[in-house]
């Protein structure tokens, strides 16, 4: 099996785009400021135990359960739509169990491990080879790690008005990936000239 660096630096990449850690961190901060500790190396773990998951049997798994990938990206644009509702309303509508664990959902997923990053992989599976594929996902699990862990500096760097700024602005973004992969994966279409 050869290995391409041009390959892992693309999967490396196109993954990093759709997984977007760095949008996430005004989510991040927003869940910690709700009194929630996120484990930085179990929301990663659990992330990416499902992407592997995911990579090696994806579709056969949601199979089982009779889901298809539209299904189950549409059931992630939701969760993904209600967070950014919250973020950009200021209002609670997930009700955070104070616990450990309460940062698996929505953290390791849908917002790492979600609809359109598991789909992703299962696309790229059709054009490079597994090792590359692994390689790149890896790769991204530690920068995942990293802002994870750093999010406690970017606090501090932007401050409250900062913070709060950023939130609004990620959240309509958010609403609006949730909109789109909503939109993408029924089939609807908005008329382009719908005002």
């Amino acid at each position: 099996m050869e290995i391409q660096f041009v390959n892992i630096l693309t999967n490396f990449m196109v993954l990093f785009a759709v997984i977007d850690i760095t949008g996430s961190i005004p989510i991040i901060i927003d869940i910690k400021a709700k009194g929630v500790e996120v484990n930085a190396l179990k929301v990663t773990m659990v992330a990416f135990v499902l992407m592997l998951i995911f990579l090696f049997i994806g579709e056969p798994f949601l199979g089982l359960f009779k889901v298809d990938l539209q299904s189950f990206a549409i059931a992630g644009s939701l969760i993904l739509f209600f967070i950014a509702l919250e973020m950009v309303m200021g209002i609670e509508i997930y009700k955070y169990d104070m616990t450990k664990s309460a940062s698996i959902i929505p953290l390791a997923f849908p917002l790492i491990a979600g609809a359109g990053s598991l789909t992703t992989l299962i696309s790229l599976k059709s054009e490079y080879n597994i090792l590359e594929i692994l390689i790149g996902l890896t790769l991204n699990m530690v920068v995942v790690y990293f802002v994870l862990r750093a999010t406690g500096l970017f606090e501090k760097i932007l401050g409250k008005s900062g913070i709060l700024i950023l939130k609004k602005v990620f959240g309509i973004i958010l609403l609006a990936m949730a909109i789109r992969l909503f939109l993408a994966n029924t089939g609807l279409q908005i008329p382009p000239n719908a005002s």
